[in-house]
Formats: structure tokens, sequence, C-alpha cells
């Protein structure tokens, strides 16, 4: 079972509203409870010992997975004018394109829309995080080749 059909069972047991599903195979075992929409727990038991099962899916929330997988979210920091930029996936994240190539942005540095913040690596698969607005980095929060939850802070970008 891969994560895309681990997404669409936790979606659909959301909606349907059954309190608690478990799903057991030779390979791996999922249990998903729910209580009013939102899931709860999500135990994975993988017996193969794939590495993305067990680190990928705990405590997800369905609609803010499916509303973020393709586009990092911003919310205004408190007490500043300033946005912070959230991870929209989990993973390895890295601040340049490959070891011997320079940072794709530094503190201090202006940006505009669009200019690429950072990668996340998540199953081998390298994802561009793009500016959703111009501003200036006030603060890189992750270190470089760190691992990164859904929804964690990255940068602290001041938009004036």
């Amino acid at each position: 079972m891969d994560i895309k059909e681990i997404q669409n069972l936790i979606k659909f047991v959301s909606k349907s509203g059954v309190e608690e599903v478990k799903i057991e195979r030779e390979d791996f075992k999922i249990t998903i409870k729910t209580k009013k929409n939102i899931t709860q727990q999500i135990v994975v038991d993988d017996t193969t010992k794939i590495p993305v099962l067990p680190s990928a899916i705990s405590n997800v929330h369905l609609d803010t997975l499916e509303e973020n997988a393709s586009k990092t979210k911003s919310t205004k920091a408190e007490n500043e004018n300033h946005i912070i930029v959230k991870a929209p996936i989990i993973g390895t994240f890295y601040r340049k394109p490959s070891p011997d190539k320079p940072n794709f942005t530094e503190v201090g540095q202006i940006i505009a829309e669009g200019d690429i913040l950072c990668v996340i690596e998540a199953m081998k698969l390298f994802n561009e995080i793009e500016s959703e607005m111009s501003g200036k980095i006030v603060k890189i929060l992750v270190e470089d080749q760190s691992p990164v939850e859904f929804d964690q802070p990255l940068f602290i970008i001041d938009p004036s």
C-alpha cells in the first residue's frame, strides 16, 4: 500500500463517520481512529520495514493535508507584520539544489514571488518550495539537511 492509497483510505474513513478501521495484510498493519471527521491517531506497523510508512503518517489532519500537498502554506506571524512560510510536506529540508551549488536564499536577501526558497525531499522526489510573496528573508528556521514535519515553520519573510 503506497502513501496515496493510505491518504485516500484516511479520507474515506473520515467522511464515513466510522470511529475505527483496522486493516491487516501480510506485510503491514494499519489502524485509523477518527472522531468528528478528524483523524486522531494512525498506527502503522510495517513488518517489511519500508522506511516511508511509519514516519510519514502520524496524527494527520486530512483537510490541511489535501489542501497543502502541492503548495506552501503561509500565515501571519504573531506580534509582527512578518509571514511564516511552512512546510507543505514532510521530508528532508535542503537549502541548496546540490552540495556544490550556493544556497537558494540567505537571511536579508530580497525575494520575489515564485523564487525558490528551498527543496524538500520526500520519497526520493525533490520538491521545490517557491515563495508565494515578495519580501525580505528575516530568518531561516531550519538547518540544512534536517528532517521537517508537515506544517513546520521554515522561513520568516517581511513582505514590506
